[in-house]
């Protein structure tokens, strides 16, 4: 499995559409984070990270897209971005590429409006039936494969902050089953006033100041060999991925720690190898367990800290899809050195925490 490289990626993010405007705002610590209109995003947040002047009849086109969601349209559009960046022989052979998508539970927008309207139309049956399919998970998956021409397995991963390292992990096994010869993976979510309600009283007090942020990350997954036979460096060799649960907010510490521990022994590569942390740190009693698991897992190591959501805000489903995302940003165009390693790590209230680790040369 350590064949298996990253050798493409873009985004859709605050900085704009496409990766070279992600990279330069991650590179440089641009903060995303800005006032909110009140007028346009209502609700508890008056700050937050939202895509500029993004629609999917701009971006996506005016065409079948009068009832497409939000983060169908950044999927679509992001996935779109890696595709043209990739040229027409990625999908060529449409049978053959695999789709894996994370999400948060869809669209939180298109489902609340939905249930909205069955409850205050004349008839539970008066609802506008076009707006339907956007109130299941796997929306933006489907449509990402339909508007692009991909015909291969299509997964639909939902994890919570953990997400995009749980869809880099389920594209991997697509790929070992032998079901595709490569994979388009990656994560979205979008801002809405109902997501940012749900937030507000899913969180404790001590997290309720962390503004919402939203965007979208997508890589290619591929054999080192294809990569470079198509004239793709590879940009980062996947080399392990793991997750643990753990049951008191206390436990997550030991949980991680073994997480990454785990992922050094299988990659075989030591502590002092890893150069970059990407943790998710979303503040709170969680963000201080994260950085302790880290730190007891690598020992003396004092790697570089891309800290993402300082930048970005809280994107949840997104969130660790656009910390893999910085790590590949702050490479360069030639991806991680000979002998450099690459943390992502992860820890979600519900109890999970998660890590991957990535290589170069």
């Amino acid at each position: 499995m350590n064949d298996l490289v990253l050798s493409a990626w873009s985004a859709v993010t605050p900085y704009g559409v496409g990766g070279e405007p992600f990279r330069a705002g991650v590179t440089s610590g641009s903060e995303a984070v800005a006032v909110l209109d009140r007028e346009t995003h209502p609700g508890p947040f008056t700050r937050g990270a939202v895509i500029p002047d993004f629609s999917a009849a701009k971006y996506v086109g005016k065409k079948g897209t009068r009832t497409m969601d939000r983060e169908t349209a950044i999927a679509v559009t992001a996935f779109g971005r890696l595709i043209a960046d990739c040229g027409d022989a990625l999908t060529e052979r449409p049978d053959e590429v695999g789709l894996v998508l994370g999400t948060g539970s869809g669209s939180v927008q298109s489902i609340m409006d939905f249930t909205r309207d069955s409850l205050t139309g004349e008839r539970p049956y008066h609802v506008d039936p076009a707006r339907f399919p956007s109130t299941v998970m796997n929306r933006a998956t489907g449509q990402s494969a339909i508007r692009h021409g991909i015909k291969g397995p299509n997964t639909t991963v939902a994890g919570g902050s953990l997400t995009g390292l749980l869809a880099l992990s389920y594209a991997q096994r697509l790929y070992k089953g032998g079901h595709c010869a490569r994979v388009l993976c990656g994560a979205a979510e979008e801002y809405s006033t109902q997501r940012a309600w749900l937030e507000w009283h899913g969180r404790g007090e001590a997290e309720r100041d962390v503004p919402l942020g939203e965007g979208g990350a997508v890589f290619l997954v591929e054999p080192a060999a294809g990569a470079r036979a198509a004239g793709r460096g590879p940009l980062a060799r996947i080399l392990a991925t793991r997750f643990r649960a753990f049951h008191a907010p206390d436990g997550a510490r030991e949980a991680l720690a073994a997480c990454v521990l785990a992922a050094l022994e299988t990659a075989g590569v030591s502590a002092d190898s890893v150069r970059v942390v990407a943790p998710l740190g979303l503040g709170g009693a969680l963000a201080g367990q994260e950085e302790q698991g880290i730190a007891d897992a690598l020992g003396g190591a004092r790697p570089r800290r891309l800290r993402v959501s300082e930048l970005l805000g809280d994107t949840s489903a997104a969130a660790t899809g656009l910390q893999i995302a910085a790590v590949l940003a702050a490479a360069g165009a030639r991806g991680l050195g000979p002998g450099e390693t690459a943390l992502v790590t992860g820890v979600e209230r519900d109890g999970t925490v998660g890590c991957a680790l990535l290589g170069g040369g």
